[in-house]
């Protein structure tokens, strides 16, 4: 079985990862900050996170060809462009292989649905109740 790296922090986990990836995540880190500032940065699962009020949001995976910028509830975002990759349940990905491929015109509304914004409030079926 293999073992999940330990990070102390999200800047920990930047500075663990190759000279390219790092340039990619600090420029997701940038967008993230500025289309979503409220969302927290962590750790979790070995991966660079956005946690927002609800639990996890998104999160950077350092691949050796690229970086995969992860929603983990991906697979209910509205994708009109086709970015999304990934036959998870839940999480799906994009796979960014230089920072020049952050698209954000594309990549903020995602992040929006993701987060539950009002830039791209996602919705969700009604929460049943018993009565």
């Amino acid at each position: 079985m293999m073992k999940i790296k330990a990070y102390a922090s999200f800047d920990d986990y930047v500075a663990g990862q190759s000279p390219k990836n790092q340039a990619i995540i600090r420029a997701l880190r940038r967008f993230v900050r500025r289309v979503e500032p409220g969302l927290r940065e962590a750790v979790k699962w070995g991966n660079g996170c956005w946690i927002g009020k609800d639990g996890p949001v998104a999160y950077v995976y350092s691949a050796a060809e690229y970086v995969q910028f992860g929603f983990f509830m991906g697979a209910s975002l509205t994708d009109p462009k086709g970015l999304i990759e990934g036959k998870g349940r839940y999480v799906r990905h994009i796979k960014v292989r230089d920072r020049s491929a952050i698209d954000q015109g594309a990549f903020a509304p995602l992040l929006g649905q993701a987060a539950g914004s009002r830039q791209g409030r996602r919705t969700s079926p009604p929460r049943r109740t018993r009565g």
